[in-house]
């Protein structure tokens, strides 16, 4: 495909495309920079992708886009310290398989291994844990490509200003070359998945959300139940589900079938309250497995995405609100709305910085409508000083978001300072971040 004469390139969910002047696949650091020279000659920007699995066009350009699929090596390995450097362009589940052959393990992670490690630090991209922080704040060093292709060196002793804002650098900041992270000692965890009703859930949210590591649910629109993950660490033998079961939960139930029941609903959206009722029908699973194989989980349904932080403690009501405005609105939704919650961090643009925070995902089968169900869900966020997802939809711009960061001006600072020129910057970036301060 291209798009006047260039190559075209889509995110996984074909809802963002562009056409670059070039993209590239280094395979080195040295690459690397000598491309951000090469477009700073050119007067051309830069951007990089790496799964393409955020929502907004936050990778797009028009300039250079630097694919990093071919730069995803592990470079070391401190078995002291439990730590690991790897190349920006490792995916979490190639990571993953690194630690786990290590003895190590990321202690906390979202429900998918596509990403890479550059994309999902970027956007603070989190998993679920009373007590436990995003991908983010388990960032300790990393090396970032400036503006003007000098290399910079970032840990808490060497630049530590650019360690705190490029732990969530949001592709402002220039490109992360090699990230520096903190594991912990491989473990299992214990998973618990149910359907609940989501009053008793809400009813006793801060003690069902702690009752375990890690806990999640996702209710069900147009019923009063709640699909439910527990999940608790354990250095107890792996009791995994048979393949038959794997390939049951996995892939048949939430891709297969859940997959023909959104093309179905999609046909006839009358007919979505009706399907929606055999979701909760799935009955209690429990197993036992290696970290990572209970956080993530395969996504063959393709689908738009928004998701909000807020204060933890709000959640609930946040959540009552969104359940009467689909009911107010006669929107007709096939896909559950997600809670989650995470430790508060001290990352500039984290959407979990200085706060205990709870997060609301709203999600739409690919190609349906989405705009008055997440404009709606927006003005209830708002109402919380809610903080968008960085890699989802959201129709914020810079000036309704700078408050809601106290540390703003020290990430502005960090990026006057790495790129001056807005050689990492596109429309996206201009428009949530604004232009490069003077």
């Amino acid at each position: 495909m291209s798009m006047k004469g260039r190559t075209a390139w889509t995110n996984w969910a074909g809802n963002q495309a562009c056409a670059p002047v070039a993209i590239r696949q280094p395979s080195s650091e040295a690459e690397l920079v000598g491309i951000v020279k090469e477009a700073a000659a050119a007067g051309q920007r830069v951007k990089c992708v790496g799964a393409g699995h955020s929502f907004t066009p936050i990778a797009c350009t028009d300039g250079i886009m630097v694919d990093l699929r071919r730069y995803g090596r592990l470079l070391g390995h401190d078995p002291e310290a439990r730590t690991v450097t790897v190349e920006a362009g490792i995916t979490l589940s190639a990571l993953c398989d690194e630690l786990d052959q290590r003895n190590l393990a990321l202690e906390n992670m979202g429900d998918i291994a596509y990403q890479s490690i550059a994309g999902a630090a970027a956007t603070a991209t989190h998993g679920t844990g009373w007590h436990f922080g995003n991908i983010s704040s388990r960032i300790v060093a990393l090396r970032l490509i400036a503006g003007d292709g000098s290399i910079v060196v970032a840990s808490a002793e060497e630049n530590p200003e650019v360690l705190a804002a490029a732990r969530v650098g949001v592709g402002a900041l220039g490109i992360v070359s090699q990230v520096t992270l903190q594991a912990v000692l491989a473990f299992r965890l214990h998973a618990i998945e149910e359907p609940m009703l989501v009053d008793e859930l809400l009813a006793d949210f801060d003690g069902y959300m702690s009752s375990a590591d890690h806990v999640e649910f996702y209710w069900v629109p147009h019923t009063a139940w709640a699909l439910t993950k527990r999940n608790r660490r354990t250095d107890e033998p792996a009791e995994p589900r048979g393949r038959i079961k794997e390939l049951v939960d996995d892939t048949l139930l939430p891709n297969v079938a859940f997959g023909a029941l959104c093309r179905i609903g999609r046909r006839r959206p009358s007919l979505i309250p009706r399907l929606a009722k055999i979701l909760p029908s799935t009955g209690r699973t429990e197993y036992t497995d290696r970290s990572d194989h209970v956080f993530t989980s395969p996504r063959r349904v393709h689908f738009y995405e928004m998701e909000y932080a807020v204060p933890r403690d709000v959640i609930p009501e946040a959540l009552n609100r969104v359940r009467r405005l689909v009911d107010e609105v006669g929107i007709q939704l096939s896909f559950p709305v997600e809670v989650r919650v995470v430790a508060p961090d001290d990352i500039p643009l984290s959407t979990a910085y200085g706060r205990a925070t709870g997060y609301i995902a709203v999600h739409v089968y690919q190609g349906t409508p989405y705009d008055a169900y997440f404009q709606g869900v927006e003005r209830i966020m708002d109402s919380y000083g809610g903080r968008p997802h960085w890699g989802k939809m959201h129709f914020q711009r810079a000036e309704t978001l700078a408050e809601r960061y106290p540390r703003w001006d020290d990430f502005q600072a960090v990026r006057r300072r790495l790129d001056p020129e807005g050689r990492f910057s596109n429309q996206y970036l201009e428009r949530t971040l604004g232009p490069v301060p003077a």
